[in-house]
């Protein structure tokens, strides 16, 4: 981490704790960031080879030891917040190998048949593999709230069951990294506006996400619950200020790069005697 742009560590900074109020939180600001836009994106790149090199050693850990831990990255957020940016500017700088990515979209009828969380639980990720959800669990009480898609009783049940799933996740060794990008809906119509005024972003337009904004009270009122339900020891929250993109990738990346180190994932020892090998290539 740049000790002398950081004032205090995203991890401690950003984290839900008691008594937070998402309405406090400035979606233009870049909480303990003392850097600009030109040093955050030198920061964001100098930090690549550090996270590249702990992913690899994850990944390199778990060849030895099936049981080793893995890291799963919740994104949260309302729409055109950069979740896709984080997968690209964050995530994309390692080896795609060692990743897991999945976007879950609205559910089939067969996933409509089982528990909401039957379908999130095939997608975990396993051992020395870096997990992310580009949306998650959480939308069956975030839009299953907003939209009544669920009864209040079902919905006060989910909360419950999400805090022992993400228990049963820590038990297990799956690191839970949750983040919430706060996109403040000026800035949403910004880039909603840019993606209609670029046919090259037509694509990626949704005139679903109209009808969603009519309703962002609600959605941010469903989001504070869901902090106040589930950001816990084993998994709490941290809300990034998404406003600016530059910001949220680089806060983004040291709370991964913060959750590997503290898994400390070591290079494997060879299994094999080296000094042998070594003789034995030599003579080829």
């Amino acid at each position: 981490m740049s000790a002398n742009v950081w004032s205090t560590e995203p991890t401690e900074l950003l984290r839900v704790g008691d008594g937070f109020r998402l309405a406090d939180v400035d979606p233009a600001s870049t909480p303990g960031y003392t850097g600009g836009k030109k040093q955050g994106e030198r920061d964001l790149a100098a930090a690549e080879g550090r996270f590249d090199e702990l992913q690899e050693r994850l990944f390199a850990q778990s060849r030895a030891n099936p049981r080793s831990p893995s890291l799963l990255l919740v994104l949260q957020a309302m729409d055109s917040a950069g979740k896709g940016g984080i997968v690209r500017h964050v995530i994309g700088a390692t080896d795609p190998q060692g990743v897991h990515l999945k976007a879950f979209k609205k559910p089939t009828e067969e996933e409509l048949a089982h528990d909401f969380l039957w379908r999130i639980e095939k997608e975990v990720p396993a051992a020395g593999y870096i997990g992310v959800f580009d949306r998650s669990h959480y939308e069956d009480v975030l839009i299953g709230k907003v939209r009544e898609l669920a009864s209040p009783d079902e919905i006060e049940r989910r909360y419950d069951a999400i805090n022992a799933f993400e228990t049963h996740l820590d038990i297990s060794g799956v690191h839970v990294v949750k983040v919430m990008l706060h996109i403040s809906p000026d800035e949403q119509k910004s880039r909603l506006m840019e993606r209609l005024d670029r046919p090259d972003k037509h694509w990626k337009y949704n005139p679903g996400d109209v009808d969603e904004r009519k309703l962002w009270p609600d959605y941010m009122a469903a989001y504070q619950t869901v902090f106040e339900r589930t950001s816990s020891e084993v998994a709490p929250w941290h809300v990034v200020p998404a406003d600016r993109k530059w910001y949220a990738r680089l806060a983004v990346q040291q709370l991964v790069i913060d959750a590997l180190e503290r898994i400390d994932p070591q290079w494997p020892a060879a299994s094999f005697d080296v000094a042998a090998e070594r003789a034995r290539l030599a003579a080829t």
